[in-house]
């Protein structure tokens, strides 16, 4: 297959590329570095099967020749980064899903729209299952994000329904490995960076939030599966075993071995407004549907991890 995807640059994307690469496809990764570094794709220069284009997809996207698939990444997904670009996340949301869906219509090709867990808000419903319309503040901090992603999902269910684009909607979990970046903000380079520079752990409120934490490579395997099914309502993709913030931060003192210590602290900034007190998803649809479920424990995930952001501390 010719498959583009945007975001190819990023954390999830850039390795979806190499996944997808390593299955015999061929890959245009297109991103506009905003927020992705080419750091990521670095060892696919030269590639045979590998092109990277540098294009912002909220404008008119232009990808020469036949396109099986388009994977649509191209996202702000960590909170200093919305917080920060709140109307380019929304464009992206937006402009960039309906440029992308454009590009798929015109070429025949099917489509996966990558979707996230922040379409359920702050759930009142436990664990989230697909069905769940979700409880989210629309005018609250985390809004651009989550309202980007709910937007983009109804514009991929309209293109399906008006234009008979073979679409795909992944609503990705709490994901985790190499190529984070130290900086965006989320617990798992937070913590990991904070252990192994000997610094406290940084845990927000009382630490009673709970995530569950996907391995990078679990979640792609899972999104190249729902590529090739036939599931057009979104799909839940992530690790249903749900621990505790302050739970977590032991278990990377641990795996690190470190003696940092653990604060607690309460943001002053917008950072956990809103912040979901309690992620986990349902996976009974993906099971079903994909026969999938995550495989890399969280100790087995984190150590590779941890290798990872050893070289960049």
């Amino acid at each position: 297959m010719r498959i583009l995807i945007t975001g190819g640059a990023g954390f999830i994307g850039s390795h979806l590329c190499d996944r997808l690469l390593d299955d015999g496809h061929e890959v245009i990764a297109m991103d506009n570095l905003s927020t992705g570094t080419v750091d990521n794709i670095a060892h696919l220069a030269g590639h045979e099967r590998f092109h990277f284009i540098k294009h912002d997809v909220t404008h008119y996207i232009y990808v020469e020749g036949p396109l099986d698939a388009v994977f649509h990444l191209a996202s702000l997904p960590s909170p200093v980064d919305y917080l920060n670009l709140p109307i380019q996340t929304l464009k992206v949301g937006a402009l960039g899903t309906h440029k992308t869906l454009g590009l798929a219509l015109a070429k025949g090709a099917r489509y996966l729209l990558a979707s996230t867990s922040e379409v359920y808000g702050d759930p009142l419903v436990h664990p989230q299952t697909e069905d769940y319309w979700g409880n989210v503040n629309p005018v609250g901090p985390r809004g651009v994000y989550d309202e980007s992603k709910r937007f983009a999902e109804a514009l991929t269910m309209a293109y399906h329904k008006y234009h008979g684009v073979d679409t795909r909607i992944v609503r990705i979990f709490n994901t985790y490995g190499p190529r984070m970046r130290m900086d965006d903000g989320r617990v798992v380079p937070n913590f990991v960076c904070q252990a192994l520079r000997g610094d406290p752990l940084t845990v927000y409120d009382d630490g009673s939030r709970t995530r569950g934490f996907c391995y990078v490579s679990d979640l792609v395997g899972g999104m190249i599966e729902l590529l090739h099914a036939d599931e057009v309502t979104p799909v839940n993709l992530g690790n249903p075993e749900e621990m505790s913030i302050i739970d977590f931060a032991h278990k990377v003192k641990e795996l690190t071995g470190s003696d940092s210590s653990i604060t607690f602290v309460t943001p002053t900034d917008e950072r956990t407004k809103d912040d979901p007190k309690v992620r986990c998803p349902d996976i009974s649809k993906a099971r079903r549907v994909l026969d999938w479920e995550p495989r890399v424990s969280l100790d087995e995930g984190l150590q590779h991890t941890i290798a990872y952001f050893k070289k960049k501390v």
